[in-house]
């Protein structure tokens, strides 16, 4: 563990150095301990996939004291469990009009679409890290036969609820923006909404599984093509 000076009132907290689902885990026990350490002191926590950042008062406190209290709660980390992370179920509508890169990452894979679209559905994704934009989920891992890399050219405008891979992460576009990530679907669920209670319907720490449904159920669902 690393912890290092990220602003006046910020300190970042390296887990590790790549991303793994231990790592992860230790990010949630990291950011459950340092809530309960710093309490009202505390402005904000960020998780991402090997550190945590963490905000506090400059008003109510200083960064040698933070460090310290954060210090002294880490020492006790791997007796704090994180806790089970939930499963989410997002339903997807996988097809070329929905997914305009399905059919290309399918022919580069040497797979069938429907290949494709067992290999994406069939895998449970955790949540690593939200960012990019509100409610923009990193979710991995991708199966490798289906990994992609980024389009050389970027979309000017990628559609709300576009799912996409690049590479070996998948995510969810929680809202109309620029974006060079492989599209092989849409899904209805929106990823961020400022109006209601949470705002996000997934955490870092959760699972994520995508469910395949048809044309008409999108539809009805609320999904926009």
């Amino acid at each position: 563990m690393e912890l290092h000076s990220a602003g006046e009132n910020a300190l970042i907290l390296y887990l590790g150095d790549s991303a793994s689902p231990a790592v992860s885990t230790r990010v949630q026990a990291a950011a459950v301990a340092v809530e309960a350490a710093l309490g009202a002191d505390l402005i904000d926590l960020v998780p991402s996939y090997a550190s945590l950042l963490i905000i506090y008062d400059p008003m109510a406190t200083d960064h040698l004291a933070v460090r310290a209290r954060v210090r002294a709660c880490l020492a006790t980390l791997a007796e704090t469990a994180a806790e089970e992370g939930r499963c989410v179920v997002l339903p997807v509508y996988y097809h070329p009009e929905a997914g305009e890169d399905l059919e290309a990452l399918a022919q580069r894979a040497g797979l069938s679409v429907d290949e494709v679209i067992a290999a994406h559905s069939g895998c449970e994704y955790r949540v690593y890290a939200i960012g990019f934009a509100p409610g923009f989920a990193y979710l991995g891992q991708v199966d490798e036969r289906i990994a992609a890399p980024r389009l050389a050219t970027p979309r000017q405008r990628v559609p709300r609820g576009a799912v996409a891979i690049a590479d070996r992460q998948t995510a969810v576009y929680p809202a109309a923006s620029p974006g060079g990530w492989n599209l092989v679907g849409r899904c209805p669920v929106r990823m961020f909404d400022p109006a209601a209670q949470p705002a996000m319907p997934v955490a870092v720490g959760d699972r994520v599984r995508f469910e395949p449904i048809d044309r008409a159920r999108y539809l009805a669902l609320g999904g926009e093509l």
